[in-house]
């Protein structure tokens, strides 16, 4: 299987490399920083250098020719304006799916955030806010596209605590928090999950093994 993950240095990204090189599947990482290409070789994968905010469509489907799963996993980051909310968060999530329906790359998987859905009752003009409202319409572009096996992880508060291996997975979940080594590792089961294919999934820690929690979809 190959698999590109736009995001491709991110810290979910990274992880994600580790487990699907590990399993001997090819993964292309695209990045915007030339510095990063070590990085993503120590994981197992390989760097395109583009920049998402930059490139052109035909660009981006170049890279994703020939591959098996397309996953969106950018973000603009801690730190980051309000411009960049909309830049990365919304526009780059729909130019990557623009570019794998050009390429012909149905399985899509897109991170979005928990509270996404909530982003348009909410009439804060703060950064998060904005983020949030971000999220929202890259989910509603996705969900409009008939070209592609799309599914939305929403991962709860992100931490760096050492995997579990045990989630709970739902359309709703509640609010919680979850570690990016379980984030990647559902990532890599959703490439292969059919049940999963055109829902909005939500992602906390919890008691059940990733494994199972895939099957109950």
């Amino acid at each position: 299987m190959r698999v590109v993950i736009a995001g491709g240095h991110g810290q979910i990204a990274v992880r994600l490399t580790k487990l699907l090189s590990g399993d001997g599947h090819e993964v292309v990482g695209l990045v915007r920083n030339p510095d990063h290409e070590a990085d993503l070789a120590a994981a197992g994968g390989r760097a395109a250098v583009l920049d998402l905010e930059q490139a052109d469509v035909a660009a981006v489907a170049g890279v994703l020719s020939g591959a098996d799963v397309a996953i969106f996993a950018a973000g603009a980051g801690p730190g980051s304006g309000k411009a960049r909310k909309d830049t990365v968060d919304r526009a780059a999530a729909a130019l990557f799916a623009d570019a794998a329906e050009q390429a012909g790359v149905r399985r899509h998987l897109q991170v979005g955030s928990m509270g996404a859905d909530r982003a348009d009752s909410l009439d804060d003009d703060d950064i998060f806010t904005v983020y949030l409202k971000a999220k929202w319409a890259a989910e509603e572009d996705l969900r409009s596209r008939d070209g592609l096996d799309w599914t939305i992880l929403r991962p709860g508060g992100l931490t760096n605590d050492p995997g579990t291996g045990e989630v709970l997975l739902a359309d709703k979940t509640g609010n919680g928090r979850i570690s990016r080594d379980d984030v990647a590792l559902v990532l890599a089961g959703l490439c292969d999950t059919p049940a999963a294919i055109g829902r909005t999934l939500e992602l906390v820690a919890g008691d059940t093994p990733v494994s199972e929690a895939l099957k109950n979809l």
